[in-house]
């Protein structure tokens, strides 16, 4: 599914990493971050989802730059929570999460915050 690689090259061989792990990992880290209500899209990758044009992992973007892993989140944050806090922990979920499972310490994690949830 994924067609971007993070490769490490080895004596032994290489060992490649889709994008589309990374974005998993993230999205199960986010979800497990207390005042966080959920990720979400921007218009414009919601208009291409739905006319079939990509495959959008919702809310998460993961790119390989030179030797870093760049994440961009978009979440919601519930109505009640310091938005700046959750946003932190949301950061250092992530990245705690990406060098435990992937063994790579560069890597950067931008969290965009798109709104509030209230609760109904």
């Amino acid at each position: 599914m994924g067609e971007t690689y993070i490769s490490c090259r080895e004596e032994k061989g290489s060992i490649n990493i889709s994008e589309d792990v990374i974005s998993s990992m993230v999205r199960a880290a986010v979800a497990e971050v207390e005042g966080v209500a959920g990720l979400s899209n921007t218009a414009g990758a919601e208009i291409a989802e739905l006319i079939g044009l990509k495959t959008v992992t919702k809310g998460v973007k993961v790119q390989f730059n030179d030797d870093r892993i760049v994440v961009d989140t978009i979440i919601t944050v519930q109505y009640g929570c310091k938005i700046v806090e959750v946003a932190r922990n949301v950061q250092e979920k992530v990245l705690a999460v990406i060098q435990s499972t992937t063994g790579f310490d560069k890597a950067e994690v931008n969290v965009h915050v798109s709104g509030i949830a209230f609760e109904k």
